[in-house]
């Protein structure tokens, strides 16, 4: 029988650490790989005199203590299949499984998903003999809880054997990323286009303090007294409906009461049947923090998993709602912002862009046409009859009527037309990709007949006809300014002569 030892026998406490650990019942083994660890690492020398005979040269004076007990960072020994072969006693403090559950597993079941293809990258270049450190990943707790940890690694060629030391910076990781977070919501604010874009650069922030594939963000309109759902990013599609606020679901609940809440299958059974239903949807867990201002709950942060998914603790559920606050916030700069922004482009009685929206439209308008053979067309509409109604029925049956003319004209005009109040009974419609100028008295004919219906205000029928005047770049002007002018004086020609007019002719 070969009795020759294998290389790794020779070399010592390297190897026997790993028998050790794959006979981890074995108490006696245990006690002695760690006695000689402990050694190797104080500057102990070995000398092979056979199996279970070890002589120490140059020994130190070392009290005979499990030392391996007592190091909060967490040796592991991996093999050349990238399995958990042994792991000292801090591993289980860090990922909650004891040795036994994880030696015989591949290190990457138990790495979060998104960082599973740089650990295999780091891997491949230990594996090539490259020293490394400092290199961070995260892993999922057995209690379902993310830990960050950095390591320092070796590969032994001859062992074929990697030897690992993982250091816990959850803390500080949890900390810097909070702090990051903080930053980045707060840029999102100033910098996003629209309130879609901000729930999606949210929602991006948020999944790197947390995994948050499903989730949405929901709004209370506090006039009507409804939840909606403006965004939501959900694995099996489809967002919630729009309840009222005192309906009977988990999202309501938190923005009613203003609390934070954690939803797990251990506590389903406490609930009431209809959110116990969530339940045989198949959803497992359900965080949800209020986005509160001062006194008041503008909404909330949800976050889900379904089955199979992610487990999710109360340190999760601190973490969003620590981030709510700020979250609220930059929702509410933006709303206002989007409020100003929107007053400043708009008409306030009716919706319609304003004199200055209406330029800047007209301006795009026509870089698009330049060097193209198309026209853009300007009309210029004044309510005739409007002034009379105004005095007969009262200033507000004025405005109704106003508001309904802005409302027909951007149901009959296709949706790249602008339509703008001027002023008064003053209305401007931009339509640009046009083949002719005489395309453009296709547009007059279709908003004279909108208005051979009469307008129903306050019970009364209300009729009005339009004076349209007609000015196209880049036949009649070529700046802005002179195509209104054109446009409000072919108006006035219509006026006069009660027919359309264009102002070349």
């Amino acid at each position: 029988m070969n009795t020759t030892r294998p290389a790794w026998e020779a070399r010592g406490a390297g190897r026997h650490a790993v028998d050790a650990g794959r006979q981890h019942n074995d108490d006696a083994a245990c006690r002695a790989a760690r006695r000689r660890l402990h050694l190797m690492a104080s500057g102990g020398l070995w000398r092979d005199t056979g199996w279970g005979r070890r002589a120490i040269l140059d020994q130190p004076a070392i009290p005979d203590i499990d030392f391996l007990d007592l190091l909060l960072d967490a040796i592991c020994i991996v093999d050349a299949q990238d399995r958990f072969v042994w792991i000292s006693p801090a591993g289980e403090r860090i990922f909650g499984y004891t040795p036994a559950e994880m030696i015989g597993r591949r290190v990457c079941e138990f790495v979060l998903p998104g960082d599973e293809a740089r650990t295999r990258e780091h891997i491949e270049r230990i594996k090539a003999g490259e020293d490394q450190t400092n290199f961070e990943n995260r892993y999922r707790r057995k209690d379902g809880g993310i830990v960050h940890l950095m390591w320092s690694a070796r590969w032994s060629e001859a062992d074929q054997v990697r030897v690992a030391v993982a250091h816990d910076v959850t803390r500080l990781r949890e900390a810097k990323s909070v702090q990051s977070a903080l930053y980045s919501i707060s840029e999102a604010a100033h910098t996003a286009e629209d309130l879609d874009d901000l729930f999606s650069r949210i929602h991006a922030i948020i999944s790197h303090l947390l995994p948050a594939a499903n989730f949405c963000v929901a709004l209370l309109d506090a006039r009507a007294q409804l939840i909606e759902y403006p965004y939501c990013a959900d694995e099996r599609g489809g967002a919630p409906r729009t309840t009222t606020i005192d309906a009977d679901t988990l999202g309501a609940r938190v923005i009613r009461t203003g609390t934070h809440l954690l939803l797990a299958p251990e506590n389903f059974d406490e609930w009431p049947a209809s959110i116990r239903q969530l339940k045989d949807s198949g959803t497992r867990y359900w965080l949800g923090a209020p986005l509160k201002l001062d006194d008041r709950t503008i909404g909330a942060l949800i976050v889900k998993s379904y089955e199979g998914g992610l487990t999710y603790t109360e340190s999760d559920l601190e973490l969003l709602e620590f981030v709510s606050t700020q979250v609220a916030q930059a929702i509410e700069r933006k709303r206002l912002y989007l409020r100003l922004r929107h007053m400043a482009h708009h008409d306030s009685l009716t919706g319609l862009a304003n004199r200055r929206q209406l330029e800047a439209r007209m301006a795009s308008a026509f870089a698009a046409a330049d060097g193209r053979d198309i026209r853009v067309a300007l009309l210029y509409l004044d309510l005739d009859g409007f002034k009379d109604i105004n005095d007969t029925y009262s200033h507000e049956i004025g405005d109704a009527l106003l508001q309904a003319v802005a409302h027909r004209l951007n149901d009959t005009l296709r949706e790249s037309s602008t339509v703008a109040r001027l002023g008064g009974d003053e209305f401007a419609v931009l339509v640009d990709e046009l083949a002719t100028s005489g395309d453009a008295y296709a547009v007059v004919n279709r908003i004279q007949d909108m208005f051979a219906t009469p307008f129903t205000i306050a019970g009364h029928a209300l009729r009005v006809t339009p004076s349209i005047g007609v000015a196209v770049y880049p036949d009649d002007a070529d700046t802005a300014e002179t195509l209104l002018q054109h446009a409000d004086r072919a108006m006035y020609d219509v006026k006069r002569y009660s027919r359309p007019a264009s102002a070349s002719r």
